[in-house]
This record gives C-alpha cells, structure tokens and sequence, in this order.
C-alpha cells in the first residue's frame, strides 16, 4: 500500500500527566510502531493534552507544572508535541470535546477534510498558497508530494500559533465555503484521522455506569476510534464484550500487540504517583529518626 493510500494518524493523549512517567512516551512509540505494521496506517504525529486544574483529582499538581514536565519529557522528540489548550480553557473539559477541537484545528491549518471512521474523506490537502497564476485544485506536483513528515511539519508550525483558538465549525461540517484559502496547489488524496490513545483502565472506565456520557462514548469511539495500549494483566477483550457502545465500535478500537501477538502493557502515572507519595513519606519518616 502507497503512503497516499494509507490512513494519516494523529494519536490523541488525554490524561492528568501527574506526572508523566516514561511509559506514557513509550505508550506513544509502541503504538505508532504497531500501526505502521499493520501496513494500513502511517503515524504523522502525536499530541499529549493535560487536564485541566478543576478536574478534581486529588493530588493534582498545578498545569503549569505538568504542562512544564511533559514539554521536557517530548523535547527530543520529533513527532510527540505538548497541547496547553484544555488546560487552558475556563474549566475543565471532557475528552469528546477536546478530541473535537484538535480535529477542528486540524482542518483550519491544513484546509483538509478530516474523515471520521464511518465515511472516509475523499478531499484533498490543501497545501501551502502559491503564486497567483495557480489555479486551486491544480493537479499535484511530483515533486511537491506531502510527506507525513512534511505534513505534520506544516501543521506544528501552525498549532504553534493558534493552539489555544477553537473556531466555531458544526460538527463534521468541515467544508467552510467561504473560507478564505488563497490560491493552493491540490495535492493527492489522503485520508487523516485523529485517533484517541490511551491505556485499557481508560477503556475499562467506559464500563462504569454513569462514568462517561454516553452520547460523548458514541462520539469518541465511533466516530474518531480509539489506540490501546494495555496495561499489565489486562483482558481487553473482557472489556470491551462488557460494554454495548465498545461492542458496537469493536471495529474501531486498536489493541496494540507485541510482535507475539500479545497485548504490550504501561505503566499507570496514577500509579506511578502513589508509589512516589510513599516513598516520600517513608523517606521524611526515616529522615526525621536520623535527625
């Protein structure tokens, strides 16, 4: 299969990050090296949002340090980049909506038709504006073919600037007719999707009732889909049967796997921080014996 041909993924990270450990970078990695071996998919670039302070969740550090940490945690990376809009906002905000702003953003920087899961785009990217004499929708360059690279490329430069504006777009109406876009080369066809990442006790948490709403499980899983990386012992298979809206969007949820076919597993960041309460606590208990 042919680049074009394949789908462009954006892996979605939402998550308290308190902190982020090295198992959320490597969630990342081992899903997009996954993807790329299905053969279907090419992993253009990866966005790690922190929740917002009001989320409530005890022992959360302040977003300014979190989104401080996790900016250290992806600066040698090339394709993970840190999103400060949710933590941004008025309030907290729930992951349907910050997966519906992304993939809103994403459509204002590149002028590309973003595709849910249920009706694949067969609208081109538009690409950078060209000289006057260019006619829009001109037949591709061969030499000025989108790269993932080049893509995801375009768009940080983008994000960069207006990361924190979310336009006023209906949903999955994303041809803005009026949209002011210059003269622009059309390139090939590609269909770009923004998937949601995450580890399996955020899918075992659709299976609480009440947790999530329900329209916004319809709307994550069955219209953007969701990457798991699953965590230690987990049977995400289980999980999924349990819950009707999993069940329904089976086909939209990725298990990643190792290269036996066995489900990889994380390490939790909750986790992570009680293990680093306690030690702390028996660290300033023995510190005070030894003063």
């Amino acid at each position: 299969m042919t680049e074009a041909a394949k789908t462009h993924v954006i892996l979605l990270s939402c998550g308290s990050f308190n902190p982020i450990t090295k198992g959320h970078i490597h969630m990342f990695e081992k899903a997009r090296e996954y993807l790329h071996k299905t053969g279907r998919f090419i992993v253009i670039g990866g966005i790690i949002s922190p929740v917002h302070d009001s989320y409530g969740k005890p022992g959360l550090v302040s977003s300014k340090h979190r989104l401080a940490m996790c900016q250290l945690a992806v600066q040698s990376s090339e394709w993970i980049r840190v999103d400060p809009w949710e933590c941004y906002q008025d309030t907290w905000q729930t992951t349907c909506s910050v997966l519906e702003h992304h993939r809103d953003l994403m459509k204002r920087v590149t002028g590309c038709i973003l595709s849910n899961v249920n009706s694949p785009s067969t609208t081109p990217v538009i690409g950078q504006p060209q000289n006057n004499n260019t006619p829009i929708y001109q037949s591709p360059v061969p030499n000025n073919k989108p790269t993932a690279i080049k893509l995801w490329g375009k768009m940080s430069d983008s994000l960069g600037k207006i990361c924190c504006v979310r336009p006023h777009i209906e949903r999955f109406a994303f041809v803005d007719e009026n949209a002011n876009l210059g003269t622009a080369v059309r390139y090939e066809e590609i269909e770009l999707r923004i998937l949601l990442l995450c580890g399996s006790d955020l899918l075992e948490s659709f299976c609480i009732p009440g947790l999530w709403n329900i329209t916004d499980m319809e709307v994550i899983v069955g219209d953007f889909g969701i990457v798991v990386v699953p965590r230690d012992g987990t049977d995400t298979e289980r999980i999924i049967n349990y819950s009707s809206v999993l069940r329904k969007y089976k086909d939209n949820i990725i298990v990643v796997k190792d290269d036996i076919n066995h489900p990889m597993s994380i390490v939790s960041s909750t986790k992570t921080h009680a293990v680093f309460s306690v030690m702390t606590f028996l660290w300033k208990t023995l510190h005070s014996f030894l003063i």
